[in-house]
């Protein structure tokens, strides 16, 4: 695939929230047919399926994949999850899917010019990494899957024979990533209303102490997530104030994470096309200073 479209000298950044993720599809599908590519992207969980699509630049492909046609093609069950399966169909989404569902055009992903970097948690660390692929179709998926798998309903991913989990539980929302990668212009797309901020549960703090004691690291990171997203949280809004990125973010009511309306999750989507669109000439001027 030959590029003609000059890449913003920008990082992209991308959070997760599960099937909020529809939001983010809505406003990367826009931005696509504006011809708005980064040179560099970074995603979390849901983030890093709505990245590898943007960088092949599939319009409508991410949408596809949490919105499908087909009962059959859906990958969250709630009612697996009751009858003690796994929450997600993990092997339908990063391999059936991607291989013949919902084909993933891994030509023009590794022929791209732009850096993606797929945020997970290291498990006997409890520490982000950001990691790429280049070359090896499996593996770029493996690594979506990681970032992608929830703790407590999604099982540990190995990767090169270590175990990972879901990127937003050491990393949230990687701005920082992105700034470190000399990126002073950035676009921050939310999953969640301006204001959100995470509680504590002991509840589910002694849950991951249970179930994660193999990995103490990682409960201390679990420990602290609610802490950490909060920082960056309010790091983020300064930096909104200040003019320093870009954020945009969902202006209705959200959808749960689990969320398996057909519409709602339709409506979700349109709004974050919708507001991307309301919003571009405020992107221009924020690229163009």
């Amino acid at each position: 695939m030959i590029e003609t479209t000059k890449l913003i000298h920008a990082g992209m950044v991308l959070e997760g929230g599960a099937m909020r993720g529809v939001f983010t599809a809505g406003v990367l599908d826009y931005l696509m047919k504006r011809e708005i590519y980064c040179q560099y992207v970074v995603g979390v969980s849901a983030g890093s399926c709505n990245a590898v699509d943007y960088v092949a630049r599939q319009i409508g492909r991410t949408k596809e994949c949490f919105i499908p046609d087909e009962k059959a093609n859906r990958t969250l069950s709630v009612l697996n999850l009751l009858k003690g399966k796994d929450l997600y169909d993990m092997h339908k989404a990063f391999v059936d899917i991607p291989a013949e569902l919902v084909p993933f055009d891994f030509r023009a992903f590794f022929e791209s010019a732009m850096e993606c970097e797929i945020v997970t948690t290291n498990c006997l660390t409890g520490q982000a990494e950001y990691m790429k692929e280049t070359r090896q179709r499996a593996r770029l998926m493996d690594l979506c899957r990681a970032s992608s798998s929830l703790p407590l309903v999604s099982p540990i991913v190995l990767l090169e024979g270590v175990p990972y989990l879901d990127g937003g539980l050491a990393d949230s929302v990687p701005i920082l990533r992105s700034i470190s990668k000399g990126y002073e212009k950035n676009i921050v797309i939310l999953t969640r209303n301006r204001g959100y901020r995470k509680k504590n549960s002991a509840r589910m703090i002694m849950l991951y102490q249970r179930i994660y004691k193999k990995y103490p690291e990682l409960v201390e990171t679990l420990e602290k997530r609610a802490t950490q997203y909060n920082t960056t949280m309010d790091l983020i809004e300064k930096m909104e104030q200040e003019g320093s990125v870009f954020v945009i973010r969902p202006k209705i009511k959200c959808i749960s994470r689990m969320e398996q309306n057909q519409l709602k999750l339709n409506q979700f989507y349109q709004h974050g096309y919708h507001q991307m669109k309301k919003e571009y000439t405020r992107l221009e001027k924020y690229l163009e200073k």
